[in-house]
């Protein structure tokens, strides 16, 4: 027998990473997700005037569990791929992809600064894109499974763009989270 581990070993131990990254992938989403209040439930949020083709609320969280399966897929890919060349540089980019979405939502609907958030969503972007580059190279399939994250990337990075247009002053919108409601 000339393999190191047969194809069926080798499926267990994609399945063995799938199990950890995809739940934890979307845990680390879920947690960033909840952390403020977001869509209908955030009073600043709701106050914007918004672009026409901004999505109902509902979407959102449906896109985003979609995608952050499709992440933890893409992640358990490469785990598995061991002794592939540029793996360490995949997982390194990936994980400073992943900091960068995580930090996305707290700046834009707790602190209200929508042209550092749009400036966020270029540095996402550009990391996800690399990401994408890399894990492709290491396999294909890791590289197209961030394909739809990429163009929803974009897609916010629009929308978010577009909202700041059509509100300049909307950091002053209403106090942010965890501003207080006492006049001295």
């Amino acid at each position: 027998m000339s393999e190191l581990a047969s194809r069926e070993q080798l499926r267990m131990s994609f399945v063995r990473w799938a199990l950890v990254t995809v739940p934890g992938v979307l845990l680390l989403g879920l947690l960033a997700g909840a952390s403020v209040p977001a869509g209908a439930d955030n009073a600043w949020y709701a106050a914007l005037a918004r672009p026409g083709f901004t999505p109902p609320d509902w979407v959102f969280p449906v896109a985003w569990t979609i995608l952050y399966i499709l992440m933890g897929l893409a992640l358990a890919i490469v785990l598995n791929a061991r002794g592939a060349r540029q793996r360490g540089l995949g997982i390194a980019l990936f994980a400073a992809q992943l900091v960068a979405n995580l930090a996305w939502n707290p700046l834009f609907f707790g602190w209200h600064h929508v042209l550092a958030a749009f400036g966020l969503i270029v540095v996402m972007f550009a990391l996800a894109l690399a990401t994408a580059i890399v894990f492709g190279r290491i396999r294909a399939a890791a590289g197209w499974l961030l394909a739809p994250y990429l163009a929803w990337i974009a897609f916010a990075g629009l929308l978010t763009w577009s909202i700041h247009r059509l509100n300049p002053n909307a950091d002053d919108l209403v106090p942010g989270a965890v501003s207080t409601q006492i006049d001295l």
